[in-house]
């Protein structure tokens, strides 16, 4: 994995915001899901890097990046770092967390995104219905609250295999490397502070508004409701299209990252 002295900074109005930066041409832009960090997208960059220039940043309070000190928004924090490199439009690829900060983009800032690929997301209006993810996400969040680190990374690790399988059924290496940067994360926080994200509200309400290309990409094992937003999604947009990793649970990139390039690589090249 590549550490903090691999990356460059942006400095933003809040705080240094980490961003790594590497190839050339048309530019691709990776956004980790939540409490992890850009080297999510180790496996894929150097195959993306070979044809295109791709940007994967670190989410402010994620990784290596400033937490908040006051209110900002996700989208307004990737237009900013895309202003100040200049740079766009982009192709914005987003894992779950990173889906939703995809499509907030596109809806808050569409002059800088030409396609989005949303995978285990739709969009920030999204709520899981099923019991297994709603008593999980009860769990996380009492957890957090009460600062017991142990009981939240067990409880975020088993999003992994999500339900009907168990760690056992997944590469060990990628159950550690998902520990590693949930507790880099994790650890520049506290239970008391002030939560400063402004979500982007009423978003399913206007995906009419897009007109760029969208995938929307989903493990073959997500759960119902997600796959009938996605579907929901990508048909609503003019251009927009839906594609499954067989086997896979909500990190269908970290699971199957061959396969999960091959499919951004063909979307990448209808464009």
């Amino acid at each position: 994995m590549i550490g903090a002295s691999d990356l460059r900074s942006f400095p933003s109005a809040d705080g240094d915001l980490a961003y790594r930066d590497t190839g050339s041409g048309d530019l691709v832009v990776l956004l980790h899901s939540g409490f992890v960090d850009h080297r999510i997208w180790d496996d894929h960059v150097p195959a993306l890097a070979e044809r295109y220039r791709v940007i994967a940043p670190d989410t402010r309070g994620h990784g290596f990046s400033a937490n908040a000190t006051a209110p900002f928004r996700w989208a307004d924090d990737l237009a900013a770092l895309l202003h100040h490199l200049d740079a766009g439009p982009a192709v914005l690829v987003g894992l779950s967390m990173g889906g939703v900060i995809a499509t907030d983009t596109l809806l808050e800032h569409p002059a800088l995104v030409r396609a989005v690929v949303t995978a285990g997301a739709a969009t920030g209006d999204f709520r899981h219905t099923d019991p297994w993810h709603r008593e999980l996400q009860e769990t996380l969040a009492g957890a957090l609250a009460a600062g017991d680190v142990t009981t939240w990374l067990d409880a975020f690790l088993r999003l992994v295999p999500g339900p009907g399988r168990s760690a056992d059924d997944i590469d060990p290496e990628i159950l550690c490397r998902v520990r590693e940067m949930a507790l880099h994360t994790l650890s520049k926080h506290s239970p008391d502070e002030k939560d400063w994200l402004v979500r982007v509200t009423g978003s399913f309400d206007r995906v009419g508004e897009i007109r760029v290309p969208l995938l929307a990409v989903n493990g073959s094992l997500e759960p119902a409701d997600l796959h009938a937003a996605a579907e929901r999604l990508a048909g609503a947009v003019p251009d927009g299209r839906t594609a499954t990793v067989d086997g896979t649970g909500h990190y269908c990139a970290l699971e199957r990252p061959d396969a999960f390039t091959r499919l951004l690589l063909d979307f990448l090249g209808s464009l």
